[in-house]
């Protein structure tokens, strides 16, 4: 596998997110399956795993902490804080809550050290930032734990290029991860130049876009009936019907290049800079070795091109999120760019 930086860490080129097992489509895996995965993946050569408090409202690190912790030395841990399952209204029902306060980060990172079976994370990201509470104050209860060793480093998801430098100049920002495929650009209006220019880590995730470019996707009506999908509009029947009509053409140019439409997919995020790390996520050993293969596919400027002009935010039909999820994250969009 090859080796990129994140940060003070060298991590394989592909990690392995490891929300599928537990969270967001459907019935989760199996504590046997999800096992199945986490060991294949190790044995793959992945040394990036991915987690969050939020993913199965803490079942993902249960597992992940469960499975690996005689590994532990064996890769870089990368989970998440500030959106978690609370009982809101006493009833037993936890609901995701976006929760930025310090407090809430000091109790929610003990937790997940716990769950974990760790000492120490060694990225660790603000999942979502509260725009109630100052970017600043919750950066900076994250650089607290870095002093006090309960983390590493210190990550951002779904932020805008402004939030990032405000979050850097308090404390120094190892990663950002959002959403990045073929078919989600928003990073490349500013965000990617941005980590760029401040030598901090991009990890692309959902960078098959949940499901899309794989190809296997051809009827959402067969989706569970608690996918997140099904609240997305790219995923609604009429725009789903209009992008599978992208999938000709782009599973015709994963034959020629001569891989299957998942490792073309990642593979074009890769040659997309030495900054991006994808983390694809799967409930299937063989669908995780098949996208491991990606870092193997090579892509020449013509494919890449082709690839640009086929699928982007202007062929694409439909929003990547629903109104009330679109207004929780703090990333640009195409409509409010400068011209």
């Amino acid at each position: 596998m090859q080796q990129r930086n994140l940060g003070p860490f060298n991590v394989s080129a592909i990690g392995l997110g490891c929300m599928n097992l537990s969270h967001a489509y459907g019935a989760p895996a199996s504590a046997e399956q999800g096992e199945r995965v986490l060991l294949a993946a190790l044995d793959a050569g992945v040394t990036l795993f991915d987690t969050a408090t939020l993913y199965g409202f803490g079942a993902n690190e249960t597992l992940v902490g469960r499975v690996m912790k005689s590994h532990r030395s064996r890769f870089t841990l990368a989970s998440k804080c500030g959106m978690q399952g609370v009982d809101v209204k006493g009833d037993g029902k936890l609901v995701r809550v976006i929760d930025g306060r310090p407090d809430t980060l000091r109790k929610t990172c003990e937790d997940s050290l716990r769950r974990l079976q760790t000492d120490v994370i060694d990225l660790y990201y603000l999942h979502r930032w509260d725009k109630s509470v100052p970017v600043e104050e919750s950066v900076g209860a994250l650089g607290e734990l870095v002093r006090r060793g309960h983390i590493r480093t210190v990550g951002l998801s779904e932020v805008s290029a402004a939030t990032l430098r405000r979050a850097h100049a308090e404390f120094p920002i190892t990663a950002v991860q959002t959403e990045y495929s073929l078919w989600t650009r928003n990073p490349e209006i500013a965000v990617l130049d941005a980590c760029r220019a401040l030598g901090v880590a991009f990890v692309a995730f959902s960078p098959v876009a949940r499901g899309f470019l794989c190809g296997g996707l051809t009827d959402v009506s067969t989706l569970d009936a608690k996918d997140i999908r099904r609240a997305m509009p790219r995923f609604a029947p009429e725009a789903y019907a209009a992008n599978l009509r992208l999938l000709d053409g782009y599973q015709a140019i994963a034959r020629e290049v001569g891989c299957t439409p998942a490792q073309l997919a990642l593979a074009w995020l890769l040659h997309r800079g030495e900054h991006i790390i994808p983390i694809p996520g799967t409930t299937s050993v063989e669908h995780l070795l098949d996208d491991m293969g990606a870092a193997d596919v090579p892509l020449d400027a013509v494919v890449i091109a082709r690839l640009d002009a086929l699928i982007n935010e202007r062929t694409v039909v439909g929003e990547r999120y629903n109104a009330q999820s679109a207004s929780e994250v703090d990333t640009e969009t195409f409509e409010s760019r400068p011209a």
